[in-house]
């Protein structure tokens, strides 16, 4: 009646070998996936609730959902999935409000040009999720000579128009949050992190001092921003003066599910005569461990026929290849952040009304990355809106059980991603 975790017997209550204090180890294992997914959900309703959306019912789950994962009672393991489920269902919900919040203040997104790299001047590098912050940036830096880049997930705000009507909104800089430390360190300039994606300083990095960060981005020896007052950033900015140049590149951005579906007759006729005969989804949260080239090189391997749709920082991974188009769109159509998992949704269920199917019926593959909560969030959504057949990688989760991994594998048919991607690819397309 020892528990190995907490190191003291507890009532005299036997542990399991993964539990804690008598709790079921499958049990824990679905209030673990439970509270990640909260996380994740928690991080799209801080946006939307920036923005003024809010949703009470929204509210109401939280809390009791996160009561689910302190109490040490057994749950029944069914009654606990329908909650995981719920999760998803929720986050669903507030994704939408945060799609609503950014385009009734930023306009809805269309297809945007954006010039990559360092243009002459001096410039600030603004990353994270957060376009609020870049919307009070740009206000602030207005007529100062100053021109605000991107970064990282904040790419998609190029495809908003009344954040791109800024003039020096010059372009982005920099890819994948693992790559932080070298593209801060080689900007030069001050950056801003808005959110949680954002990695401490090394040893061997120098750019701690023009680092700021944002309410729950603190990261220990940064300066912090209080109240959206960015004047110590720009006084840096000044104070550096203009940065090194880099070779520019030209990418486009904004294929929103508004984008898309304005051409659904056109992607459905492309369809329907063959021109497309598959739809890809790869995206989702990039990392630095071994493995994740999969994604690049399911990318490459994808038929001509076939349209790939990106979102979140997974896109970095795939984006810097050239993969033509198909019945006059790009084959690859960049949707935008993480929470835009709401768009691809969309544009499914869309797809599905037209072809009178249902969403597993279509051509459609989804393959993912995950690597933190927000992952987990939306890998709960398609769960709870019954999508099968997902592939998440580049390993599957450590918390979740050998038997909970085999309830999600026999009712949504969760696979993890293989070891050759054109190989996968293949087998794919012929089992459409």
């Amino acid at each position: 009646m020892y528990c190995d975790q907490c190191e003291q017997t507890k009532g005299g209550i036997a542990c399991t070998d993964r539990g804690v204090c008598g709790k079921d180890a499958d049990v824990e294992s679905l209030q673990k996936i439970l509270l990640y997914g909260l996380k994740g959900m928690a991080a799209y309703k801080h946006h939307a609730r920036r923005l003024g959306k809010t949703d009470p019912q929204v509210e109401a789950f939280i809390e009791e959902a996160l009561f689910a994962t302190m109490t040490n009672v057994n749950f029944d393991m069914e009654s606990l999935l329908e909650m995981v489920l719920e999760c998803g269902r929720m986050n669903l919900k507030t994704m939408q409000l945060l799609d609503e919040g950014h385009n009734e203040l930023f306009g809805t997104p269309s297809p945007a040009t954006v010039k990559e790299g360092i243009q002459e001047g001096p410039g600030i590098l603004i990353t994270g999720h957060d376009l609020l912050d870049l919307r009070d940036l740009l206000e602030q830096t207005k007529e100062t000579g100053i021109k605000v880049y991107t970064h990282g997930e904040m790419l998609p705000a190029h495809a908003y128009a009344k954040l791109r009507a800024y003039p020096h909104l010059a372009g982005h800089y920099g890819g994948a949050w693992q790559k932080q430390r070298r593209e801060f360190e080689e900007f030069g300039g001050p950056v801003i992190a808005t959110t949680n994606c954002v990695l401490i300083p090394g040893t061997q990095t120098h750019y701690g001092d023009r680092l700021y960060t944002m309410r729950a981005s603190a990261v220990p020896g940064s300066k912090v921003i209080h109240n959206s007052d960015f004047s110590e950033v720009i006084a840096q900015a000044k104070a550096i003066g203009p940065l090194s140049p880099t070779p520019l590149k030209e990418s486009v951005v904004g294929f929103h599910h508004g984008a898309i579906l304005g051409v659904a007759d056109k992607v459905v006729e492309a369809v329907q005569s063959g021109q497309i005969k598959h739809f890809f989804l790869i995206g989702g949260c990039d990392g630095a461990e071994v493995g994740r080239n999969y994604y690049a090189d399911f990318a490459r391997a994808t038929p001509e026929e076939s349209v790939i749709l990106t979102l979140g920082c997974g896109k970095f991974r795939i984006r810097d290849h050239d993969y033509g188009t198909v019945a006059g769109l790009p084959r690859l159509l960049d949707m935008g952040q993480c929470n835009d998992a709401y768009g691809a949704i969309q544009v499914a269920v869309a797809l599905s009304k037209a072809f009178n199917c249902g969403v597993n019926d279509l051509p459609l593959t989804l393959v993912l990355s995950w690597f933190e909560q927000k992952a987990v969030a939306v890998l709960l959504t398609l769960l709870a809106l019954d999508v099968k057949g997902v592939r998440i990688g580049p390993r599957l989760p450590a918390f979740v059980t050998p038997n909970v991994l085999a309830l999600l594998q026999q009712r949504y048919d969760l696979q993890a991603i293989g070891s050759d991607a054109p190989n996968d690819v293949q087998v794919i397309i012929q089992a459409a």
